[in-house]
């Protein structure tokens, strides 16, 4: 079989190829450029985008720990007020015991009594109440967290003092009333009465010691 013949190219044929070839390795190139520059593209924005949330988790670490820095400052706050003396819920110490200003006076005492826990709060209102119809003109104080009762110029014969299951009464010159009150103390002349919650006052023979103590010379605090 004969091989057929192949027609030369002509020189306008020729360059006419060899520019189609230039053509072509120039589009390849500038494509393979621009998917580079898409692709750092996209690289730069994925970075960017992590950067971003990263930062954003910063933020929001950084909002929330300033907000419990914030809360635990209130919460410090709020502890020292509920502390402080003119705060309107007083500290209950020891026992149950209100923790009230140095005080003269009736308004101290009240407040001492609005402060006593649960039923201790009747107890002290009744005494208090006793102690005023059976003493007609008896001074008031506070110190030492107690409330004090006394004659003015001599002393003072009785004092109040929550416990965790009782309201002691100190009588400070105890053993010389009759019948002698019958809590002993380690101080010869105090004597001392325990009322618990369900225990019946004798009332009767409470303002009889509360009217014999009086009578008595009190004690200097």
């Amino acid at each position: 079989m004969s091989k057929r013949a192949t027609k030369p190219r002509s020189a306008v044929e020729t360059r006419a190829v060899v520019a189609k070839r230039t053509s072509t390795k120039r589009t390849s190139k500038i494509s393979v450029k621009a998917a580079k520059k898409v692709s750092a593209t996209r690289t730069v924005a994925k970075a960017g985008k992590k950067a971003s949330k990263t930062e954003a988790k910063k933020t929001a670490a950084r909002k929330s720990a300033s907000k419990k820095t914030a809360m635990k400052k209130t919460s410090r706050k709020s502890a020292v007020k509920s502390s402080s003396p003119n705060s309107t819920q007083p500290v209950l110490l020891s026992g149950g015991n209100p923790q009230i200003a140095k005080g003269y006076g009736d308004a101290p005492v009240q407040a001492y009594i609005a402060a006593m826990p649960g039923w201790k709060r009747n107890i002290g209102r009744a005494l208090d109440e006793l102690v005023v119809r059976t003493v007609p003109g008896v001074h008031k104080a506070v110190k030492w967290n107690s409330p004090l009762y006394g004659i003015e110029g001599q002393g003072w014969f009785l004092s109040l003092h929550c416990f965790t299951h009782y309201v002691k009464v100190a009588f400070f010159r105890g053993a010389s009333l009759r019948p002698v009150p019958p809590g002993a103390s380690k101080h010869k002349d105090v004597r001392y009465l325990d009322i618990r919650e369900d225990d019946e006052i004798d009332e009767a023979q409470l303002r009889s010691w509360v009217k014999q103590a009086s009578e008595l010379p009190g004690e200097k605090m």
